[in-house]
């Protein structure tokens, strides 16, 4: 059932927070998959946490779809064509259908791999579905884990 409360999206990782315009990647960056945010991970072993609680209804070593009671579904994709690594340097410390809280671990993630094959590790945060520019973004510059990254409503949907 639809909500008309906002959804409150956490960082789930550390790092600078930077618009979806500057991501690598077309799909992204053109707000195609959904709005958002995105984060520059901080340098180092990073953990990749839940930005909302929620039901783990997809969990790849590189990405993770989180749905909350409402329906809405939040992405988190970390790095630009780290599926190619097949999972190398990801450690998934969740499993698919677990309900989740913000901030709960899903993956820990060595950056070593990507980096060493010339990937980004910019990881878009996107509300499923929603359409361009439909978030108020409150957080800039650096953030931490579990902090308060965006907020996405149906009334921001609703003026585009």
């Amino acid at each position: 059932m639809p909500s008309n409360e906002a959804l409150e999206v956490a960082a789930p990782i550390t790092g600078r927070v930077v618009p979806l315009s500057s991501v690598p990647d077309p799909v992204f960056a053109g707000q195609l998959v959904g709005a958002g945010a995105a984060i520059e991970p901080a340098p180092g072993v990073f953990e990749v946490l839940s930005p909302a609680e929620g039901k783990i209804i997809k969990l790849l070593p590189h990405a993770f779809v989180i749905v909350d009671t409402a329906g809405r579904g939040v992405l988190v994709h970390v790095g630009i064509d780290t599926v190619k690594l097949a999972g190398e340097g990801f450690t998934i410390l969740a499993k698919k259908d677990d309900w989740v809280h913000a901030g709960s671990p899903i993956m820990r993630v060595d950056p070593a791999p990507a980096l060493a094959a010339g990937y980004s590790l910019v990881s878009p945060v996107v509300v499923l579905d929603s359409k361009p520019d439909t978030v108020s973004t409150t957080a800039t510059g650096e953030v931490r884990g579990g902090a308060r990254l965006f907020a996405w409503s149906p009334e921001h949907e609703a003026a585009r």
